[in-house]
């Protein structure tokens, strides 16, 4: 396997890497793929380690598996290309600037009512709570306020997110079928103002998102823009 996170089981680096060849159409919509037994030579591991991979990947809506006709990537949904999730990293770099980012917060708990709403959950139930800071160059760029659903995501809580941000890690990793985006503006309270090198009462771009995969909402962000940065360009 040319990437694993050791604090993960196989099969779901197996997932990964599997993700990781449609995306990068090594296994293209419509098609075939290998065999279990030729997979598990692949990646050095068990065929029951494979097919749980496979399987839980076919629940997911990225494989169609029908017996002795096998096991095929789905075709993407219109929906689906035509719209992808934005990832900030490369929204950043398109601009010719650097990016970086800081994870300011990791903690499993509680959400409050007005996040549980958003989340679907009940009052009992642990979310993945993250608060990071990305940024243009050495500017702040966009305060990220973001619930992951650990329900749907049990990975997400083995994940430290030093590596990677959570945007990028759940576009790579959480195929999903439906989001909801409402974009809206605000002015920055204290806080915000001072982890976006602004004023308080500046004027902030706010979009609120939820994504959900099938009938599993997973994960519920809101993302802040120093007015002055952000546009929205809209081709009709």
């Amino acid at each position: 396997m040319k990437k694993s996170n050791e604090r993960l089981p196989v099969y779901q680096n197996i997932k990964t890497e599997i993700r990781e060849w449609i995306q990068t159409g090594i296994w293209k919509g419509g098609g075939l793929i290998p065999v279990e037994v030729t997979l598990a030579k692949e990646f050095g591991c068990a065929r029951a380690t494979v097919n749980r991979a496979l399987r839980e990947l076919a629940e997911e809506g990225i494989f169609e598996r029908r017996r002795k006709a096998g096991t095929r990537v789905v075709m993407p949904t219109g929906r689906s290309a035509n719209f992808e999730i934005p990832r900030i990293r490369l929204e950043i770099e398109e601009t010719g600037a650097t990016y970086h980012y800081a994870l300011l917060l990791r903690e499993v708990t509680v959400p409050p009512a007005n996040v549980r709403s958003k989340l679907e959950t009940s009052p009992e139930i642990c979310s993945l709570h993250l608060h990071c800071l990305h940024y243009s160059n050495e500017s702040p760029f966009q305060f990220e306020d973001r619930w992951i659903d650990l329900k749907s995501i049990l990975e997400a809580e083995q994940e430290k997110f030093e590596d990677i941000n959570p945007n990028e890690w759940l576009v790579k990793n959480v195929p999903w079928t439906n989001a909801e985006r409402i974009l809206s503006a605000a002015n920055a309270d204290a806080k915000k103002a001072e982890l976006l090198s602004l004023a308080e009462g500046d004027a902030l771009f706010v979009i609120q998102r939820r994504t959900w995969r099938k009938e599993n909402l997973v994960t519920y962000v809101r993302l802040y823009y120093p007015g002055r940065f952000y546009q929205m360009r809209t081709i009709l």
